[in-house]
């Protein structure tokens, strides 16, 4: 592999030993394995350079790794294995992750499927299931054995896209690998992991050289590449070994660029309307850039120095690559009405954090200090309510400790620590905690984490219900996807984003990647009916605070603006629109 695909390796390795402990009842490991994986997966080193670098101790500076783990750690780089993983692989199904992973499944649930049917794959779970005898065992039944079709079908729809985080690292790592490895000028990433798009396809790389058979020589040769589909002289096309993923480069000359960059980031409905507004102005618009049309001659190329360019050629704004959907851009640029979007250095804190108060990895402590190294303002602990008990939620007086530690915690850092917590909006639209509690929290974040199937007059209802609620302050997750798991629910969400702007609730971007919730035409829609915005991290891990710009990716591609964001206000700000 690459760079970091060691890492990606250990990850994936310890979180299915996380889940195998799981199912072999065993008490502490599976935690300890999973807090070792998010340790690792948010290294910006490759673990084989750390051991390398400072040995035994090197690794265990690496968080949630211990003695035990470090030498697995060694174990596989010196070996390519891990026995004691081998050993647990010999008792459970190969895709017992994929398993486990199902929306509505769970440990338990598949042991019990393991056992009765046993039952090795998504195949022969969805066999089980269309000869319905999954119902008649005890505790599933005929509602559990069709929720389990729905969400293979969902799954099976989602292999065929990889999230963007993970396309996002691998085509990172490309790039940086052919800086090193190939004669170069220029080399980016496009497509639709350029637009941010919640999953994407395959990944395209673009890239100027005068060596282009050194480039694609390069390309091809690479650790991570398990099959070159072609190999041409500006061109080829690779299957990796992460997840049989599809990544093609092409490489153009400098004067072909600009147009080479529009073209191949797209989106596909974007760049047409484009070509009819070249043709009108009486040029041809490829992926090789702007030409003139010259009746019975040869059209001559524009040169062109950048894609900023190439728009104010054809009389318009620029348009960032996120808007680049055919979502109304078009006539925006044309009346120069571009919104100046969002962007990471504009955010100022973080309003969603778990710590180990409920199914978080760190300490407050170890959070706050995460944060300050970003450079931020202030962060909200929110760890969740009672009624989540799959996440370890807190009842009243684990709160109140909360509260009096936060409030301790408090008086010994600059940076601004807000009292919250992640409350569940109960089915009937209540929250999860009395007003007698929730007055006590400088922000309550609501959230929908249960009833997922409810009719969508009644969500709306819920939700609606609890968006009048004096005490909530921003509703989490609005849509409660979960990409490749769980659509979103069954709701009016035109009706939902009203009365959130009505009664000045603020709606999350959530910025894990698989719910990446709000999505950019969500939060296009909500902004267009006056919604205000913040963009959370939803953080179970120091690690997770680097997520921050997925969300900002989405924010982006729904067109807000840094005035349309919560979260790029300074503390003293805060202050008048939370009532601190």
């Amino acid at each position: 592999m690459m760079k970091m695909g060691t890492n990606r390796e250990l990850v994936k390795m310890f979180r299915d030993m996380a889940l195998m402990y799981e199912l072999e009842e065993v008490q502490w490991k599976p935690r300890a394995y999973r807090e070792a994986a998010y340790g690792i997966e948010g290294l910006s080193r490759d673990v084989k350079d750390i051991f390398k670098k400072d040995g035994r101790e090197g690794l265990k500076e690496i968080p949630g790794v211990g003695d035990s783990i470090a030498y697995h750690i060694i174990e596989y780089i010196k070996k390519g294995n891990i026995k004691k993983f081998n050993e647990l692989r010999k008792k459970y199904p190969k895709e017992i992750t994929e398993l486990v992973d199902l929306e509505g499944m769970g440990p338990k649930k598949v042991k019990v499927l393991i056992k009765k049917l046993k039952i090795s794959s998504p195949e022969k779970l969805k066999k089980a299931a269309k000869e319905h005898r999954i119902r008649k065992l005890k505790g599933f039944g005929e509602k559990t054995e069709q929720n389990i079709l729905d969400a293979l079908k969902i799954k099976k729809e989602s292999k065929k896209r990889m999230r963007v985080d993970k396309a996002l690292e691998i085509a990172e790592e490309i790039v940086e690998y052919m800086k090193k490895k190939a004669p170069l000028q220029e080399i980016d990433y496009v497509g639709s992991l350029r637009r941010m798009r919640t999953t994407i396809g395959d990944i395209d790389i673009l890239v100027i050289s005068k060596s282009p058979k050194k480039v694609i020589d390069a390309f091809t040769k690479m650790d991570s590449v398990r099959k070159v589909i072609s190999k041409g002289t500006t061109r080829s096309s690779v299957i990796l070994k992460e997840d049989d993923f599809h990544a093609d480069l092409r490489v153009v000359d400098k004067s072909s660029y600009a147009g080479a960059m529009q073209y191949f980031t797209g989106s596909k409905e974007h760049s047409i309307e484009l070509r009819k507004i070249a043709i009108k102005k009486g040029y041809k618009l490829s992926e090789y850039g702007i030409f003139k049309r010259k009746k019975g001659k040869k059209n001559k190329k524009i040169p062109l120095k950048s894609e900023k360019a190439l728009y104010e050629k054809l009389g318009l704004q620029y348009i960032p690559p996120e808007m680049r959907e055919n979502r109304g851009e078009l006539q925006a640029a044309k009346k120069k009405q571009i919104p100046d979007l969002v962007e990471l250095k504009d955010i100022k804190g973080d309003f969603h954090i778990h710590t180990k108060y409920s199914d978080g990895s760190n300490t407050i402590e170890e959070m706050v200090k995460a944060a300050k190294k970003k450079g931020y303002a202030y962060i909200a602990i929110a760890d969740h309510s009672k009624s989540t008990r799959i996440a370890k939620g807190m009842d009243e007086k684990k709160l109140k400790r909360q509260i009096a530690a936060i409030n301790k915690l408090a008086k010994k850092e600059k940076i601004k620590i807000l009292k919250s917590a992640e409350v569940d909006i109960l089915k009937d639209g209540s929250l999860d905690y009395p007003d007698s509690i929730l007055k006590k929290l400088d922000i309550v974040i609501g959230g929908v984490h249960s009833n997922f199937k409810m009719s969508s007059r009644k969500m709306t209802e819920r939700i609606i219900k609890a968006l009048k609620n004096k005490h909530l302050t921003i509703l989490a997750h609005p849509t409660g996807r979960s990409i490749g798991k769980r659509d979103r629910y069954d709701a009016d969400f035109e009706k939902i984003f009203k009365a959130a702007a009505k009664n000045k609730k603020i709606l999350e971007i959530n910025s894990q990647p698989e719910r990446l919730d709000l999505d950019g035409a969500n939060i296009l829609a909500a902004k267009k009916l006056g919604c205000k915005f913040c963009i959370n991290t939803d953080s179970k891990d120091t690690s997770d605070l680097d997520l921050m710009k997925l969300g900002v990716g989405q924010a982006r591609r729904g067109w807000l603006e840094k005035k349309d964001v919560i979260n790029t206000r300074t503390c003293a700000q805060l202050k008048k629109i939370f009532k601190l």
